[in-house]
Order: structure tokens, then sequence, then C-alpha cells
């Protein structure tokens, strides 16, 4: 071969050189190569800038001992088992996508890289490249997808789990629903029956039948009525409560005056004395006046039909702590040992009660006013000797005299 095809060779292999190193410069990823010692040959710009050497500093230095000397958790990573430096002596490309490489200065950041063996002319192994890239934005974008990825699957396991308590709430409603359907229509049925009954027997005896007798007919079919009127008003009442249309309204209320105009009708009506007690003349209160006529109506009048007549009853007014206490005490027929949990619930009443009426939504109403206004109710009672009622409704503000 002449010196021309020489030059002409030598210029050609410069060429290709600057070629490649210009490559390797514009390449992003890190890239260097290793002699068959794990020595660096060439870095390029973005290898060193990514561990904060600079490129000639590291040529002819262990790349191992420089980037890849500790696994994540500090622990020394021998170089016999590093991948990068079985490419060079297994001849096989190895791609790791989980490891680390330390910088310079002492800190870490996640890799993924790839070792290619390096082969002369004759197929000699004489080395490999190593291409890596810098993942931490990718790590951050997968911490960052795991953890609403978990946080997703929490919230539909806690959506789910709110729903299956919605549905068990809401079977538990529609069989209580039931039971109230099936409950007013018994104590419906009752009424209805007595009016049907007494207007059979007012048609059939009409003519043997003396004025005062048909009174009492009369009398007894419009007792039946009110007693299902009174039922009808009390559902209201409770569906109102139930479809939350029923809200608290304060007013200033002096519950002294008050709660002595209640007494003073109430003993009219029932033709029975109550006595009012309280150690204030006045006494003024944030509260509905409505929900409280209707509590303490329920409580009076039960104590009026349950306690014989010209025995005493009493409605003591007080404050406990933030609260304005309601107290109803009588000397009636008291509430049975085994009535007493269900004593509020809708339909429910004495078994001692005998045949005085009532429709048994009186306490269910109440106890619903009292929770409505974050109040508390508490009873006393002994069978054949009385029973106590204690309302406490929370004091919004007050000024006593």
């Amino acid at each position: 071969m002449s010196n021309h095809d020489d030059q002409l060779k030598s210029a050609e292999l410069k060429k290709l050189r600057r070629q490649y190193q210009q490559i390797l410069h514009a390449v992003g990823e890190g890239v260097y190569g290793l002699d068959l010692e794990g020595n660096a040959t060439f870095v390029n710009p973005a290898a060193a800038a990514m561990i904060g050497w600079d490129a000639d500093d590291l040529i002819g230095k262990s790349m191992h001992a420089v980037l890849h000397h500790s696994h994540p958790n500090g622990c020394t990573y021998p170089r016999e088992e590093c991948p990068i430096y079985a490419a060079f002596h297994d001849g096989v490309i190895h791609r790791v996508t989980d490891e680390v490489f330390w910088r310079k200065d002492g800190t870490q950041f996640p890799v993924e890289y790839i070792s290619t063996p390096m082969r002369d002319e004759q197929g000699q192994l004489i080395g490999a490249v190593v291409a890596f890239r810098d993942i931490t934005q990718r790590k951050w974008a997968e911490s960052v997808l795991q953890q609403a990825n978990e946080e997703l699957e929490q919230k539909v396991q806690e959506r789910t789990s709110e729903l299956r308590d919605l549905n068990s709430q809401l079977k538990e409603l529609n069989e209580l629903k039931s039971r109230f359907v099936a409950m007013v229509c018994h104590e419906f049925r009752n009424p209805l029956n007595n009016i049907s009954l007494s207007l059979s027997s007012f048609k059939r005896y009409e003519a043997q039948l003396s004025l005062e007798q048909k009174h009492d007919y009369l009398n007894g079919i419009a007792g039946n009525v009110d007693r299902m009127t009174q039922m009808i008003d009390d559902i209201l009442v409770i569906s109102k409560i139930e479809a939350r249309r029923l809200e608290v309204q304060h007013s200033r209320l002096d519950t002294v005056a008050f709660c002595q105009n209640l007494i003073d009708e109430l003993s009219v009506t029932f033709n029975r004395t109550i006595a009012l007690q309280c150690r204030r003349k006045s006494l003024l209160v944030d509260l509905d006046e409505q929900l409280l006529r209707s509590i303490l109506t329920n409580i009076l009048t039960n104590a009026i039909h349950y306690s014989p007549d010209n025995s005493p009853i009493t409605l003591k007014l007080s404050c406990h702590k933030h609260y304005v206490v309601f107290q109803v005490t009588d000397q009636g027929i008291g509430i049975l040992q085994g009535d007493r949990p269900s004593i509020f619930e809708p339909f429910q009443r004495g078994k001692n009660v005998s045949n005085i009426p009532g429709t048994g939504l009186g306490l269910n109403i109440v106890k619903r006013f009292v929770d409505l206004q974050q109040g508390k109710i508490e009873i006393e009672s002994e069978p054949g000797q009385g029973t106590t009622f204690r309302v406490f409704l929370p004091i919004v503000a007050s000024i006593q005299q």
C-alpha cells in the first residue's frame, strides 16, 4: 500500500474518530468505555456531569470505585458481583434497571444502565461500553403514581365500606319502615273497629236505646276519631323529623311564665292541679317554644292520665350547669322495669296501662324533640309509686332574676 493510501486511511480514521466523539458529546445519556481492568478509556460529557467529575480526570480510573462502589443502603458492592464487569468476562450484554450510581460528593441517584462487551477485529474481548441514564424523575413519577394508586385504593375501600354500611342502614331503615307501617295499620285498626262496631250497634238497637245511651255511643265514636286524629298528627311530626324538615327555631323565652301558662291551660282542660316549683321569678332562655310546648305537654298529659285523681303533679324548673332542667313528677302507676328499654319507641305502651287511652307516640316525639335540640332526658320510676321525667335542654343564653 502506498504512502498516499496510508495517508487517506489515516485521515479517514481521524474523521471517523471525530464523528464518534461528536456523537458521544451530543448524546444525553452517560456513556463511558472500560478496558479489561475496568478502567475508563473514554467518558462523554453527559456521564461526567451526572457524577460530578471532569471527564479528563476519570480516564484510567476504576469506574467501579468511582461510581458503583456501594449498594443504595451504603453496603459495599463487590466488583466481582458487578454486572458491568461481567460483560467483558462472559461476553454477554447486561441490562440493569434498579441500581444507583454515586456522585463525587457522596450522593447517589437511581440509574438504569446497559453494559455491552467490546471485541477487537479478531473477536477477542477488549472491554465494555456502558450507557446509563439518571431515572430520578421517573422514580419520582412512579412513587407519586404508586402513592396516588394507594390513596385511590384506600378511598375505594373506604367508599366501599361506606356504601356497605349505607346499604345496611337502608336495609335496616326499610325494615323499620315496614314495622312502622305495620304498627300504624294495627293501631288504626282498633279505633276503626270500635267505630264500626259502635255504628253497627247504634243502627241495630237505635229504637231501644235511651238518649243517654245514644250519647255514650256518639262520645265513644268521637273519642276514637280523636285518637286517630292525634295519631295522624304525631306521625306527621315524626315524618318531618326523619325527613329533616323540622328545624330548631330559637327565640327568647321566659320559661317561668311559659311553664305557668302551660300548666294553667292543662289544669283547665283536665281539671287537675299542677304545681310549678321554681326559685326564680324569671328565667329568660333562648329555646324553641313550639318544641318545648310539645315536650312538656306530652309528659304532663301522661302524668295526668297515669296517676290517680287529686294526686300531686309537679313541674319543677331549674338550671344545672349549661342546661335548663324541666322536671315532671307524679305519683301514678309508674313504669315497669321490663318496659323501660323500649319506652321511647313508637307505639310502645307499658303493660300496666290497662285500658287507659293513648297512642304510644307521645314519648317517642318527646325523645326526638329533645335530641333535635341536643338535650337529654332521664327517667326515675317505681311501679305503683310514680315517675319523674327530667328534660335537660342546652342554654343558648339566659338572664336570671
